[in-house]
């Protein structure tokens, strides 16, 4: 009987120790980072809500998301008449629109902004309202002789501008003290938000003398800036 060949292969040797303790150059970086970033992030979860409590919601903050909402509409009602709502462009209104029955008469922004309910280019009344002296929250009736009563609105308007217009000039401005160029400094803490022409909102700080001045130092509802050419501007009042 023939012998079985002997088996010439090596026998596997056991792994090295250091082998199996070594790692890419990349891992231990990686990992450790992704572990911190996990702690951090759980971290920030439990930390936000405890420090939104701490700090509260910023001054103006929903009315200066208010005053870009109305800053779209501007824009969008004036692809429609031309310009922004003023004393002509309410007679055009009912001339496209004969049936909608709103008091577009007199000379108040109440009165301004019922043209885009008239126009048909919105239908809430809540982006008028800010939480100032003398305003109460809409009711949401927007029937003719409802639609933003007195105390409904809380933003003023200036008229009489377009786009064309001097793109710093301001059009829709709160918490402004009827009757002035001045702003109320408790609202917002003191401060003063102010759409312009090309709809950038700015939060401004009131002036001890109750204006707002621009970063030379110039009123910004004085004729003698700059924006306004010597002319003073059409300044419209909520009711």
């Amino acid at each position: 009987r023939k012998s079985k060949p002997m088996d010439t292969k090596e026998p596997d040797l056991p792994p090295n120790p250091k082998l199996l303790n070594r790692q890419p150059k990349w891992f231990k970086p990686v990992f450790y980072r992704a572990i911190i970033a996990s702690c951090i992030f759980g971290i920030g979860l439990v930390l936000a809500p405890m420090m939104s409590r701490t700090r509260g919601p910023h001054p103006g903050k929903d009315e200066w998301n208010k005053a870009r909402q109305i800053g779209m509409v501007l824009f969008e009602f004036e692809t429609e008449y031309g310009a922004f709502p003023n004393d002509k462009t309410a007679k055009d209104v009912t001339e496209t629109n004969p049936g909608h029955g709103h008091d577009l008469s007199g000379k108040s922004s109440n009165t301004l902004f019922r043209q885009f309910f008239a126009a048909n280019i919105i239908e809430s009344e809540q982006i008028f309202y800010a939480e100032i002296k003398g305003t109460r929250k809409p009711d949401g009736n927007i029937l003719p002789g409802e639609l933003l009563k007195q105390g409904e609105v809380g933003f003023g308007y200036i008229a009489g501008l377009t786009t064309a217009g001097d793109p710093a000039r301001v059009v829709v401005l709160t918490p402004l003290i009827p009757g002035t160029t001045k702003f109320d400094p408790k609202p917002f803490e003191g401060k003063a938000i102010v759409l312009h022409i090309d709809n950038s909102v700015r939060t401004y700080d009131i002036h001890k003398d109750g204006h707002i001045y621009d970063d030379k130092g110039i009123n910004l509802l004085s004729p003698k800036h700059p924006i306004w050419k010597g002319k003073a501007p059409d300044i419209r009042y909520p009711e």
